[in-house]
């Protein structure tokens, strides 16, 4: 298990780009910060172009303040985590990051991509044979994560992009994410709605039983095109409505609910997932060649698709438009 020290020790020498300076180096000399991308709970990210050869790159600009964890060497804890699982198939990738006055800029690779809050809430619920593809993708990226000592702990469809090319995904964000370790769980950074009910109600959980309910909301999410709980006392009581009109298989619903189980120790586990008779099915999604140049991934009922529009990721109605991101305060409309 690497600890925390050696984390952060071992990324303030290592860079995807080589040695990491120790001086401060001119951001701007060498990136032209174009238009704003995205914005979440730890910072803004921006288009840029490298200047030496005109490549596009995502730019994350992160404040100092006392949320952002920071080694001895000055480094964020985001940048040491993303080093950390730079092999990983499936993870954004890091090409350098830039210690500021006020800020740390972190530059990543671009990808021509849209993230999966956006698919969703254009396809609408997305077919299984294209949902379990996106599935099994994510799955084997997160237990790659795992055996790398790096839990994200904030799994969502915001932070997941897809290659409209390819639909391969890329998972992004880590600054929620923290060293994995054998041990109970006291702080959480991530959304509300993709949060277990052990956090809800007694402020702790394990990491692994964290990922796996923020799976479970996820693979809801993907075939029934929005979160499946909007208040703590949905998520306590993880009861999910099912759509006949989706005409889910047996095998879906049933892995989704061993996700959502609210007891953490009777949670199925992640390599369960991965050996759950949904993902056997290997069967290729219809979708990905008219997928390619266009959005175009409907296989589902007419019924379907109806629902989908009028329920189209609601919660994107917000102000934010995306969910929220608070820990510790939640607007709870529901009763138990």
């Amino acid at each position: 298990m690497v600890k925390l020290s050696e984390l952060f020790s071992f990324s303030s020498r290592t860079s995807t780009i080589g040695v990491v300076e120790g001086k401060k180096r001119d951001f701007h000399a060498q990136y032209a910060v174009k238009e704003q991308i995205g914005k979440g709970g730890f910072g803004t990210v921006y288009s840029a172009v490298r200047r030496r050869d005109g490549m596009e790159v995502a730019v994350k600009e992160v404040s100092k303040d006392e949320r952002v964890v920071v080694g001895s060497n000055n480094l964020p804890l985001e940048v040491a985590l993303m080093q950390q699982v730079q092999d990983v198939p499936g993870v954004i990738r890091l090409i350098d990051y830039f210690d500021m006055q006020h800020c740390f800029y972190i530059v990543m690779e671009r990808l021509h991509s849209k993230d999966l809050f956006d698919f969703i809430s254009e396809q609408g619920p997305l077919p299984e044979a294209l949902a379990r593809d996106l599935f099994r993708q994510l799955l084997t990226t997160v237990i790659a994560c795992h055996q790398k000592g790096v839990v994200h702990r904030d799994i969502k469809d915001e932070n997941i992009l897809i290659d409209l090319n390819t639909l391969k995904i890329a998972l992004i964000d880590f600054g929620s994410g923290a060293l994995l370790e054998k041990k109970i769980y006291h702080e959480f950074q991530g959304t509300r709605v993709y949060s277990p009910p052990e956090w809800i109600n007694q402020r702790s959980y394990r990491p692994e039983g964290l990922t796996v309910w923020s799976l479970g909301i996820l693979l809801y999410d993907m075939v029934c095109g929005d979160v499946p709980f909007e208040c703590d006392a949905e998520i306590s009581r993880a009861q999910p409505r099912w759509f006949s009109g989706l005409k889910l298989s047996s095998e879906v619903k049933s892995l989704i609910t061993d996700c959502l189980t609210v007891d953490p120790e009777e949670r199925i586990t992640l390599d369960s997932i991965l050996n759950h008779p949904w993902l056997a099915n290997r069967t290729a999604p219809k979708a990905i060649s008219r997928c390619r140049g266009e959005l175009l991934c409907k296989e589902n009922t007419d019924e379907a698709f109806s629902y989908s529009s009028s329920s189209s990721h609601s919660y994107s109605n917000s102000s934010s438009s995306s969910h929220s991101t608070s820990s510790s305060s939640h607007s709870s409309l529901c009763s138990l």
